[in-house]
């Protein structure tokens, strides 16, 4: 389950399923991302519910260890950390 969201992008498409910053070919997608994570409780169920092409689910190194990201369409991705079946943090961003 979503209990938090860091940043506009995310929030604009998961209340109002559009935003001025994601290309608008990106918000359906994104939209579908989220839902699957919101009716998700661990990274191995959004493994298997997450088959959108090209999901790409993957750990971060570095200064950003403790997040994942899930790839909408490069260079945009959903980072977000990951805690006791709930994703926190939730953001759209281009961190490549």
């Amino acid at each position: 389950m979503i209990t938090s969201f860091k940043g506009k992008i995310a929030k604009d498409i998961w209340e109002r399923n559009q935003s001025k910053s994601l290309p608008r070919d990106m918000w359906l997608r994104a939209k579908a991302l989220l839902t699957i994570m919101h009716s998700t409780s661990s990274i191995d169920d959004l493994r298997i519910k997450g088959q959108p092409p090209d999901i790409r689910l993957h750990k971060l190194k570095g200064d950003r260890k403790d997040y994942w990201s899930v790839t909408i369409k490069l260079p945009w991705c959903i980072t977000f950390k990951f805690r006791d079946g709930e994703f926190l943090e939730v953001k759209i961003e281009n961190y490549h």
